[in-house]
C-alpha cells in the first residue's frame, strides 16, 4: 500500500512538473512577434483625433499565433471612443481588406499600466510568415486649450500630448509618426530626433530598433480654430407607428468645449470683423438626416426658430440649423429637432415573422462628440418580445410609455452609449412581434366611445324626468 502512494505521488510530481516546464516554454508576446515597420498618421484638423496605423507583422517565435495586441497609455485608453481593424491581403489592384474583431485584453506585469486590445485573427499567423494590418483609433477630448480663456479677438490655440514612438508590446525595427495639423502657425514642439516640420505636417522618424514599451513623450502646440462642437447629452425617441410614419425627436445640450470667452462680446465687432473676431466660435451646424424627410422643426425654450435651411432629395437630407446666438468657449445652447420619416423606407419584416426596425445610430450632427446618447425606440402597443442589435457594446434596458389612447402602454427599447463619434452612425436594429389586429383596438376604442356618446345622448333626449306631466 505504501509503495502505492509513493508511486502516486510521484506521477503528480513528475505532471505539475511537466506542467510548469510547458508554461516557462511558452515564449512571451515580444519573444513571437516583431513588427517589421510601424507608420503613424495623426489626424488634427479637428477636435476629434484620428490615428491611422499600418503595421506589417512577423511571426518569430515557434508556434503559431493567433492575435496581435496594441498597447495605449492609461490617460489616452481613457479617451478611446472607436478602434478598427482589418488585415491586407494581396497587392494594388488584387488588394482586399477583411475586418477583424477587436476587445480587451490584460497582460500580467504591463508596464506603467499600460492598457492592451487584442486583434483576433481569422486564420493564425505561422512561424516566419507576415502580415499586414491597419488600424483605426479615434480619440476624443484629446486636445486641450492653451491658455485656456481667449477673447473674442483672439485665436484657439491647444495642446496635443503623445509619443514620438509608438507604443507596442513587440520590438520594432523601423517606424515613424506624421501628424496633420489644423494650421501651419505651430507654437512650439518636442523634438526627437530625427524630426521635420514644414507646413502643416509634422513629420518624427524614422527611428530603428527599440525594444517593447519604448515611449518618448512629445508635446505639440498648435492653432486649432476649428469649432469644438460637444454634445453634453442627446436623447432620441423614434416612436414606431404602423398607420405609416416614424416621428423622430432629438433633445440636444450642446457646448462649445474649446478655449473659454473672456471679457465682454460685442456684436458689432463680429459682423464688421467676421474673419479675425470670434475665429474659433460657430453659429451654424449640420444636420444629416435621412432621405424623404417631411415635417422638419427646430426650436427650443422660447419657442420655434426660423434660422435653418433643409436641402433634401431622395439620396440624402441636410438640415443647415442656427442657433440664437453665436457660441464662443464655454458658452452652452439647449434646443429640439424633430422630424417624419416613411415607415417602409425603415420598418421591415424578418424571415422568422417578426418586425423589425433598421435605423442609424450616433449624432446626425457632423463633425461633432456625444458624451451621453440616449435611444428611446417606441414601439407600438401590443408589441411582444423586443430585442436589439448593435454592432458595438452598449447598455441596453427597457421601459413603458403611455400615449394618447394607450390601454396597457408601449415598450420602449432605451440603449445608451458614451463617448459617441461620427463613426458610430451605423444601422442597428430593434425586433419585436407585432400582430395586425393589435392595429384595431384605437379604432374600435374610438367608436365604442362615440357609440356610447350618442346612445347616451338618444337616452337623455327620450328620458322624462318630471315629477309629473303637465
Amino acid at each position: 500500500m505504501d509503495a502505492l502512494l509513493t508511486v502516486r505521488a510521484a506521477l503528480i510530481l513528475l505532471l505539475f512538473s511537466f506542467l510548469k516546464i510547458s508554461y516557462s516554454s511558452s515564449p512571451p508576446p515580444s519573444q513571437q512577434i516583431q513588427i517589421l515597420s510601424a507608420e503613424r498618421r495623426i489626424d488634427l484638423t479637428s477636435p476629434i483625433v484620428r490615428v491611422f496605423l499600418t503595421l506589417k507583422v512577423e511571426n518569430i517565435g515557434s508556434s503559431p499565433a493567433s492575435e496581435i495586441l496594441l498597447a495605449f497609455p492609461p490617460d489616452q485608453a481613457e479617451h478611446l471612443a472607436l478602434t478598427k481593424a482589418a488585415s491586407i491581403e494581396g497587392k494594388r489592384k488584387k488588394k482586399t481588406v477583411v475586418a477583424l474583431p477587436i476587445n480587451p485584453t490584460e497582460l500580467p506585469n504591463t508596464p506603467n499600466g499600460a492598457k492592451l486590445l487584442s486583434i483576433s485573427l481569422l486564420k493564425p499567423l505561422n512561424t516566419g510568415e507576415t502580415m499586414t494590418l491597419e488600424v483605426l483609433l479615434i480619440l476624443t477630448h484629446s486636445q486641450e486649450p492653451f491658455p485656456a480663456e481667449i477673447s473674442q479677438s483672439e485665436s484657439q490655440f491647444v495642446y496635443y500630448r503623445d509619443s514620438a514612438l509608438l507604443l507596442s508590446p513587440y520590438p520594432i525595427r523601423e517606424q515613424g509618426t506624421f501628424i496633420k495639423m489644423s494650421s501651419s502657425k505651430v507654437e512650439s514642439f518636442t523634438r526627437v530626433d530625427p524630426t521635420n516640420h514644414v507646413g502643416t505636417e509634422l513629420k518624427y522618424g524614422p527611428y530603428g530598433d527599440h525594444p517593447p514599451y519604448s515611449f518618448s513623450p512629445i508635446i505639440v502646440h498648435f492653432e486649432n480654430n476649428h469649432p469644438f462642437a460637444v454634445v453634453e447629452e442627446l436623447v432620441r425617441e423614434v416612436e414606431i407607428s404602423h398607420w405609416g410614419s416614424l416621428q423622430i425627436t432629438e433633445h440636444y445640450e450642446l457646448i462649445h468645449a474649446g478655449a473659454k470667452h473672456k471679457g465682454i462680446f460685442s456684436r458689432v465687432e463680429y459682423q464688421s470683423r467676421p474673419s479675425i473676431s470670434g475665429v474659433s466660435s460657430f453659429k451654424h451646424l449640420l444636420a444629416r438626416l435621412p432621405p424623404r424627410v417631411h415635417s422638419v422643426y427646430y426650436r427650443d425654450e422660447i419657442g420655434n426658430i426660423s434660422t435653418s435651411h433643409l436641402r433634401s432629395d431622395t439620396r440624402k437630407s441636410e438640415l443647415e440649423i442656427e442657433p440664437r446666438y453665436p457660441l464662443f468657449g464655454g458658452w452652452k445652447a439647449t434646443f429640439i429637432i424633430g422630424y417624419g420619416l416613411p415607415l417602409q423606407d425603415f420598418l421591415f419584416e424578418s424571415s422568422d415573422g417578426r418586425r423589425y426596425l433598421n435605423f442609424s445610430f450616433g449624432c446626425p450632427l457632423a463633425e461633432t462628440v456625444v458624451n451621453k446618447l440616449t435611444i428611446k425606440v417606441v414601439l407600438p402597443e401590443g408589441s411582444k418580445e423586443p430585442s436589439a442589435e448593435v454592432p458595438f457594446q452598449v447598455e441596453q434596458h427597457l421601459e413603458t410609455s403611455y400615449s394618447y389612447l394607450d390601454v396597457v402602454g408601449r415598450t420602449v427599447v432605451v440603449l445608451k452609449k458614451e463617448n459617441v463619434v461620427p463613426e458610430h452612425s451605423i444601422p442597428f436594429q430593434v425586433y419585436y412581434k407585432f400582430s395586425p389586429i393589435s392595429m384595431l383596438a384605437e379604432p374600435l376604442m374610438l367608436i365604442s366611445a362615440f357609440f356610447l356618446f350618442f346612445v347616451a345622448c338618444i337616452t337623455y333626449l327620450h328620458l322624462d324626468l318630471s315629477i309629473r306631466k303637465s
